[in-house]
């Protein structure tokens, strides 16, 4: 049974209290989102999405999508509901007030994001492009595309995608054949075809703006001669009503693992009109302010599918009759014992919500960060942001993915037999939640963004704006009697990453490929110390609010005890990622092709 109530109090703990004191300082243009007003806006999301997203899911994922007569038709209900979406003005929650959005911060429309990924996931998907698409367009379009555009995507009246991938290629874009044309009223004809295109085409909105990658005939070879442009499905008046249809067309959906309510379409253009966003073979630059958009927003997809397998896997196991405790019975006026009795089945549902509950706390830092990089009135803060977030996004990406993949198994290992059986519903998480791993980048991708990129950059000054208030929280609290021996498992694995960063310095000055061998074990090591460092911060601050006698106490006391299990159980072994990362890569590319 698919079961969700979005966490509402660890949202606004995350939000009130663990990061106040991250280094950013106060910022400037959010006054309006006080404490009263955020929970309120958190009460009505996870009305929406579990009353209105969430009975649509399992049935849409039955259905899927279609194609009638050129036009790709979405599941049952998915209409209704995107409609209701822009009217109580989701769409628009932190978009900016200059385009007709609410301007709220990013720390809070993630949260929402999270609990829409979590009830409806493929529904997420047609939003959270749009939202994408108007990143780009807001930091490398005219002024004339943006007036035009921006606010009817806004209002979700227009939808957004990004249009890169070709079949002859995938993270290689350099290859890409797509062309543009130049045109004497200024526009362009883009030609070409281009697969994977999530929310490509749809009957939720009156119009689709496709950014799409291509080349100009000047164009030098490679990946510095892709430039991006603008062509919306239906060519608009001036008016903004719709004209002659621009002949961006599906030509078919693909058949997916998972995610069948969100239409993946393979999209051919065909002299469709389109115009230039940002400068001649300078796309990539624009395309990847959406790309990192999205990055982030795929980590969060991964932490929504995370929580809404817990919730459907603890509803099971309080739920389900089977064997005796070990420690004495449990249920005498039952057959059986519920099965949340037994080790196992507490380690699997402890494992699920530490994942989540770490997830969400590095996810709300992040996000303060990416409000900081705009928000904060001091250059300095807004500068540590900046570096802070370059070096987080590929973490959350992969981590909260791999997490988050790891944790819809997970549910349906508690299910047993019945997990395995679509009618339960928790075999859709994972097959929803695996494509997260691979899309915007893979997740090996991430990695070797995060140590051929992230720490070389500026000799190490990404690293720094985390390393800083880590190393300096150890320094301060190592006298801690509560988190004492949260704060030694912290020093140990903060240690490991800091030798784990000079070997892959070291190494990888000399053999490119030692670093890139020790990519992902690295990632991982990192984003278990950005957890524990949230954890031990989280722990400290549940026990000082206990001793000032908080209303909510079992909701202080599972942080603790959530806490305690992810410095038990979680990071030792991720610790030992370590001794992967100097083994060096000789056992890995030793092997000849020709014995593989």
């Amino acid at each position: 049974m698919q079961v969700y109530e979005a966490p509402i109090k660890d949202m606004l703990f995350n939000l009130n209290e663990l990061h106040e004191d991250d280094g950013f300082g106060n910022l400037e243009g959010f006054e309006d989102f006080d404490e009263d007003v955020t929970a309120a806006i958190l009460e009505e999301a996870n009305k929406f999405c579990r009353d209105v997203l969430l009975p649509i899911n399992w049935p849409g994922d039955q259905e899927g999508c279609r194609i009638e007569n050129g036009v790709v038709r979405t599941p049952k209900g998915f209409q209704d509901a995107y409609k209701q979406f822009c009217e109580a003005g989701w769409s628009s929650l932190g978009v900016s007030q200059e385009w007709g959005g609410q301007g709220a911060p990013h720390s809070i429309a993630k949260m929402v994001e999270e609990m829409t990924c979590s009830a409806n996931l493929s529904f997420g998907l047609y939003p959270g492009l749009t939202g994408g698409a108007m990143v780009a367009l807001e930091a490398y379009g005219s002024d004339e595309l943006k007036s035009f555009y921006m606010p009817r995507m806004a209002s979700g009246e227009w939808s957004g995608t990004m249009c890169l991938t070709e079949p002859h290629c995938g993270t290689d874009l350099g290859m890409l054949r797509t062309k543009a044309v130049p045109q004497d009223d200024g526009s362009f004809l883009v030609t070409g075809n281009k697969i994977f295109i999530s929310a490509g085409d749809h009957d939720l909105a009156d119009n689709i703006v496709h950014l799409v990658l291509a080349k100009l005939p000047d164009a030098p070879p490679g990946v510095k001669g892709i430039s991006l442009f603008l062509v919306p499905k239906y060519l608009p008046n001036e008016d903004g009503t719709l004209g002659n249809h621009n002949n961006a067309k599906p030509t078919a959906i693909e058949h997916k693992m998972g995610l069948k309510a969100s239409a993946t379409c393979q999209m051919t253009f065909e002299d469709s009109k389109g115009w230039l966003v940002g400068k001649p073979h300078r796309g990539l630059e624009a395309m990847f302010a959406m790309m990192n958009t999205e990055r982030v927003a795929v980590g969060i997809q991964g932490l929504g599918v995370g929580e809404i397998a817990y919730q459907s896997a603890v509803y099971y196991a309080k739920d389900r009759l089977q064997g005796r405790s070990l420690s004495g019975v449990k249920n005498p006026d039952g057959p059986a014992d519920p099965i949340i009795v037994h080790p196992d089945v507490r380690r699997m549902l402890m494992t699920m919500r530490a994942y989540n509950e770490g997830s969400r706390a590095v996810s709300a830092w992040v996000s303060r960060a990416l409000d900081a990089e705009h928000a904060s009135p001091e250059p300095e803060a807004r500068a540590r942001a900046k570096d802070f977030v370059a070096l987080m996004t590929p973490v959350v990406k992969a981590l909260f993915t791999d997490l988050g993949h790891e944790s819809a198994h997970l549910a349906v290992q508690v299910y047993g037999g019945h997990g395995y059986i679509q009618e339960t519903g928790v075999e859709q998480f994972a097959r929803d939640a695996r494509i997260a791993q691979i899309y915007e980048g893979t997740n090996g991708i991430q990695a070797l963004d995060l140590v051929g990129r992230k720490l070389p950059d500026r000799m190490g000054r990404n690293l720094r704006s985390f390393f800083h208030p880590v190393s300096q929280y150890i320094e301060d609290n190592a006298g801690d009697e509560k988190i004492g021996k949260m704060i030694a498992g912290l020093q140990q694995a903060f240690g490991a990453l800091q030798m784990s960063t000079g070997h892959i310095a070291q190494k990888g000055l000399k053999d490119p490929e030692e670093a890139a061998a020790a990519a992902t074990d690295y990632l991982r090591l990192l984003g278990f110390v950005a957890m524990g460092y949230c954890f031990a911060k989280s722990a400290q601050i549940a026990y000082r609010r206990l001793e000032e006698g908080a209303d909510d106490k079992p909701f202080y006391e599972a942080k603790i005890i959530t806490a305690r299990y992810f410095f038990d159980r979680l990071l030792p072994p991720v610790m030992a990622q370590m001794m992967a990362i100097t083994s060096g890569k000789a056992s890995m590319m030793d092997m000849p092709e020709d014995a593989f």
